[in-house]
């Protein structure tokens, strides 16, 4: 496997590549609009209203808490998801920011 080459790149960089390829696959964006619409803290729901085993959803809401989108309590024998405001704001600032910055003056293709 070849050797990554993050470090050649800011830390802004990285840290905004983390979050999109967190985001990178249907279920998790699935997951999150599933969070995003309920507006609170989902504990269990997810299973029964997505098209996937319990075992595939945990590993995409592992990928979504480690990268911050979301974040989980344990209450009882399971544990409460819910959308982390702090990282949400993050990523919709890179949003805007990057979607501001470009502009076609130059006419290009």
């Amino acid at each position: 496997m070849g050797i990554t080459k993050t470090n050649q790149f800011t830390e802004t960089q990285n840290r905004k590549a983390e979050l999109y390829k967190s985001l990178g696959h249907p279920a998790r964006i699935a997951i999150v609009e599933f969070l995003i619409n309920k507006q609170s803290c989902v504990c269990g729901d997810i299973v029964e209203n997505l098209p996937l085993s319990q075992s595939t959803i945990s590993q995409h809401l592992k990928e979504l808490k480690n990268v911050g989108i979301i974040k989980g309590e344990i209450e009882g024998a399971k544990t409460c998801y819910c959308i982390d405001e702090s990282t949400w704001l993050e990523l919709e600032k890179i949003n805007i920011k990057l979607t501001e910055s470009y502009s076609n003056k130059n006419g290009c293709c």
